[in-house]
């Protein structure tokens, strides 16, 4: 594996990378290298669009026009992780947060599900978006999580695939290992689901074990707050059952 380089800034670009290309930026990439970072003519960013690894480029400035001037591979592109996110949407500040970390985490899909406790009804996905890009250039990752529209929670679960394990937390459930639990759990790719503020309702919670392939998991003997339950629980499923190991 490739040294990965933390000090060089980093661009996602959603355009084609290729060696000898020349890429015109647009107004908020050229004001952030310019007067954000007040990067010289000739600095050096890597540069990435989830698709084909991460790219070292120079900058080229000239009065009306910022581009990027494609040299070459540093890293090549790693596969999305097998695990995904669903959860109940948040007020702005801690979605923010949740979004960030879940990225940092190695989610490979965020999807807000609206449920019968759901206190926020509104989802600016597009800020969604934003978070999880920031996260992946601050972190070093190359694959950006795709995410979803807000669905209804009978929806979401209809639409599950059948060979998705869902593990869902649930301040309701036994205080048993979680690690256990896990390890017992059925092969196959997981989703992390977590409720809003008050959890999941007992209709919610029949359905979700009614469908097999579930994982009730207790997060220990203290209530925590929507967002710090994503990432424990994030946490212990790549350090049990995905890329941790």
């Amino acid at each position: 594996m490739a040294r990965q380089d933390f000090r060089t800034p980093r661009l996602f670009l959603d355009t084609e990378l290729l060696a000898g290309v020349e890429i015109a930026l647009g107004r908020d990439h050229a004001n952030y290298v310019q007067n954000v970072m007040r990067l010289p003519p000739g600095a050096e960013v890597l540069v990435f669009n989830g698709r084909d690894g991460e790219w070292r480029a120079s900058l080229e400035s000239m009065k009306r026009r910022v581009s990027l001037h494609v040299q070459h591979r540093e890293r090549e592109q790693t596969k999305a992780g097998g695990v995904a996110c669903a959860f109940a949407p948040l007020k702005h500040a801690r979605l923010d947060y949740m979004v960030q970390k879940a990225v940092e985490m190695g989610v490979a899909s965020l999807t807000p599900i609206l449920t019968q406790h759901t206190q926020v009804s509104r989802v600016n996905v597009e800020r969604m978006r934003a978070n999880a890009i920031e996260a992946a250039e601050q972190c070093g990752i190359l694959t950006v999580p795709a995410v979803g529209e807000p669905a209804p929670f009978g929806q979401w679960i209809a639409n599950l695939d059948d060979d998705r394990v869902l593990v869902f937390c649930d301040e309701e459930a036994a205080i048993d290992d979680p690690i256990s639990a896990l390890r017992g759990a059925a092969e196959g790719p997981l989703i992390v689901a977590v409720g809003p503020e008050g959890g999941f309702s007992d209709s919610e919670r029949r359905t979700m074990l009614a469908r097999g392939r579930t994982v009730r998991l207790s997060l220990g003997p203290r209530i925590l707050r929507a967002d710090t339950a994503a990432v424990a629980a994030l946490a212990l499923v790549q350090a049990v059952r995905g890329d941790w190991r």
